[in-house]
């Protein structure tokens, strides 16, 4: 059995919080050089040099790259013989959370009692977290800030088992096209297939974690991820939505067995400022 302090695992929440907001990591850097270089609009391409040279602004005079530093995503991988010593796991991450906001000066974007009096809560708590419980005595952190303008284009899709696969990706492609220029393209989609609707929803974001451009493992899904990001780009909506060849970067798609009489499908899109950074302890 390991222990693992709760004021370790709030500084590691805070730096990861300041350091996902200001430095894109380097798997979403290079799906959008190679974006540049594919792309054939001149305004597309325009589009990409100005995304590519904020990113290099953010990270060399510690700006953030985007003024939403969104809503505060917190994956939790938590190995089975690890024991959290110091007080309460999910208090220490929104601690993290608390301090990172705070020192980091970033945006303070959560409110309370959404549907009446939307106080800003000032500190930018409470996190939305995510736990899993997995082997070994590792505690791995992943913080991803989520922006409002991607995040609320999501959507979920309860289809009929005989919809198949072309029902899935007609589906994915209608989520981004009436999605347009909302949501800051170019994406990265995140698709969650099976489960029940909750499942297919988290699948879908949590897909948002693989490298960008990264096939899955299975050739199945990794033949239905190019499907859909070759129907995806055909749309035209391009960088911001001004036109061109890049809509999305890429897709990733997130299998799960389903009821028999179900075919849940959810889409969680990620704007080009793909943040996220993750650290194991």
């Amino acid at each position: 059995m390991r222990e693992i302090s709760t004021d370790m695992i709030s500084q590691a929440v805070a730096s990861l919080a300041i350091a996902a907001n200001h430095h894109l990591p380097s798997d979403v850097q290079q799906a959008l050089h190679r974006a540049r270089e594919a792309e054939r609009s001149p305004v597309g391409r325009e589009i990409l040099d100005q995304i590519i040279d904020n990113a290099n602004i953010a990270a060399g005079d510690v700006y953030p790259l985007c003024q939403d530093t969104g809503l505060t995503v917190v994956w939790i991988d938590l190995g089975q013989d690890v024991h959290v010593v110091g007080g309460d796991l999910e208090a220490a991450i929104q601690e993290g959370v608390r301090q990172g906001y705070r020192d980091g000066y970033l945006r303070k974007s959560i409110v309370e009692r959404p549907f009446s009096a939307r106080t800003n809560t000032g500190d930018n708590t409470p996190a939305v977290i995510h736990f899993r419980i997995v082997p070994g005595e590792r505690l791995q952190i992943a913080v991803c800030p989520k922006g409002g303008g991607s995040e609320n284009m999501s959507a979920l899709g309860m289809l009929k088992p005989a919809d198949g696969r072309a029902g899935v990706v007609d589906f994915v492609t209608g989520a981004v096209d009436r999605a347009g220029a909302n949501p800051c393209p170019p994406l990265i989609v995140g698709v969650g297939i099976g489960g029940s609707a909750e499942q297919a929803m988290l699948l879908a974001k949590y897909a948002l974690l693989r490298p960008v451009g990264q096939p899955h493992a299975d050739l199945e899904v990794a033949s239905l991820e190019r499907e859909i990001l070759e129907r995806v780009n055909a749309l035209g909506i391009g960088p911001q939505g001004l036109g061109g060849h890049t809509t999305a970067l890429s897709v990733h798609v997130e299998p799960y067995p389903c009821h028999i009489a179900s075919l849940p499908v959810g889409v969680n899109l990620q704007c080009h400022s793909a943040r996220h950074q993750k650290v194991t302890l």
